[in-house]
């Protein structure tokens, strides 16, 4: 099974390039980050189940179909995943949130975690793992197995860009993992940044420098 969605629209499009373009604002990064994560929440949950509930309108009473947002868990990694969060919180008020919080260590490039904190009952939810960058694949396949060794059973990861060598990582240590994915690049450098890129997501949404 191909688990792996890169999805392309104009609109969707037009957003990555604002993100690529090294003259973007701060407060337009975030502000695109949060788009482009509600266009990829709609992506991502076309087949979430749905339940009946009788509504009246102004004219008549009619059945209408509805997700159960309760039974919903967004995971952004931190920090940069955040930015991600408050998109897709928007498209899903009522949907639980949890943090993991993963750094990179310079040295070996491999993900180590810091932080982790999830809503009771999450091994019942569908859970939505949110990450903008998808480049070594190291901190999305830790947060997987972090989220299944607390019970979680049906997760899914979304990110602005990847680069192959994660993607591909994903689909060897991931399989049942559905990927979805804003623009696939070219490839990792020689210090795992992806290229073409947008450069630090983290650093470019909170306008933070080292």
């Amino acid at each position: 099974m191909n688990n792996i969605h890169v999805l392309n629209h104009p609109l969707l499009n037009h957003r990555i390039a604002i993100l690529r373009d090294k003259n973007t604002k701060p407060e337009l990064f975030r502000r695109t980050v949060q788009e482009i994560a509600e266009f990829e929440v709609y992506e991502a949950l076309r087949d979430i189940p749905t339940y009946e509930e009788t509504v009246e309108t102004p004219l008549e009473k009619t059945v209408q179909h509805k997700v159960n947002e309760d039974n919903i868990c967004l995971v952004p990694i931190l920090r940069a995943g955040l930015g991600m969060s408050d998109g897709a919180s928007r498209i899903l008020p009522g949907a639980h949130v949890g943090h993991i919080g993963m750094y990179r260590d310079e040295t070996t490039h491999e993900a180590k975690e810091y932080y982790a904190r999830f809503p009771k009952g999450i091994e019942n939810m569908e859970v939505l793992l949110l990450d903008p960058m998808l480049a070594t694949g190291g901190s999305a396949i830790d947060a997987v197995r972090q989220l299944k060794a607390r019970g979680a059973k049906s997760i899914r990861f979304l990110c602005l860009i990847a680069a192959p060598e994660g993607v591909e990582r994903m689909k060897k240590e991931c399989p049942d993992i559905p990927v979805y994915i804003g623009a696939l690049d070219r490839e990792l450098n020689e210090n795992c940044y992806i290229l073409p890129g947008l450069g630090d997501a983290g650093d470019r949404i909170f306008g933070t420098v080292d």
